[in-house]
């Protein structure tokens, strides 16, 4: 697949941020993945994204795509000949879109469900609830405007929060083909976060004890951006070893 760059604005864009036990969180991903560990936990989450003026990069600004978004994610290193390198695992993504259901895998990476996106803004809070309709997905999130970071087990502050997303632009998706993760990577210079109040989560993916057994998947702070030209451009494909059962290991960080 040759894919374009693509142009969007970044209307909003919430990350709920899970700290998550690390030996747990390694069942869940493909070698050469490993997570990244702060302060004895690894870090996931959701990225609920409206996006709007989508299109290819070289296509003025009056046409493009507006859609709801979200993807499940783990924050995740590598290594390269370079040294070690920095993403997101994508295990999942869904969309309000019928066409980028249908372009997603095709005309640019990373393959997406149909869902059902239910949006409340007020002032000062966020409501939003997900439903796929194939009935993998449920998400419910209310988060409530702040002018700190307060709570969070993984980060001092929103500077220290922020910069460890910003460096981690590069998602890599699942394909059909198990041993192929699509790849694209978000750019842009305009990268600003404000901390929002998680007052409550429920997530079908956080909340299966199957996948993360009670005790190893706990919500721990929210970001929001707003109004952010991005740019998305695609990357090779990365060749992974497909994931594979695991006996249950402890729950919680040494």
């Amino acid at each position: 697949m040759t894919a374009p760059r693509m142009a969007s604005t970044i209307e909003r864009r919430l990350l709920v941020n899970y700290r998550t036990d690390p030996e747990v969180t390694a069942r869940l991903l493909p070698a050469p993945l490993r997570p990244r560990v702060v302060d004895g936990w690894a870090v996931a989450g959701i990225c609920l994204i409206r996006l709007g003026a989508v299109r290819p990069a070289r296509m003025p600004m009056p046409f493009g795509l507006r859609s709801e978004n979200a993807a499940h994610r783990i924050a995740v290193e590598w290594d390269t000949a370079d040294g070690i390198e920095h993403g997101v695992y994508i295990p999942r993504r869904d969309t309000g879109s019928l066409l980028t259901t249908w372009a997603g895998g095709r005309i640019f990476p990373g393959r997406h469900h149909r869902a059902h996106f239910d949006v409340h803004e007020t002032t000062g809070n966020l409501q939003i609830k997900v439903n796929s309709h194939d009935a993998a997905v449920r998400i419910e999130v209310h988060t409530r405007a702040t002018t700190t970071l307060d709570g969070s087990r993984l980060f001092a502050g929103t500077a220290q929060a922020s910069g460890f997303f910003r460096c981690g632009g590069a998602g890599y998706s699942t394909t059909p083909d198990p041993t192929r993760l699509d790849g694209v990577d978000l750019q842009t210079d305009d990268w600003q976060v404000t901390p929002v109040e998680l007052t409550s989560v429920r997530s079908s993916f956080f909340d299966d004890p199957s996948r993360f057994p009670p005790g190893s998947a706990i919500p721990d702070c929210g970001l929001l951006m707003r109004d952010v030209s991005a740019t998305w451009i695609p990357l090779p494909q990365m060749a992974v070893r497909p994931i594979r059962a695991a006996a249950p290991s402890r729950i919680g960080p040494s």
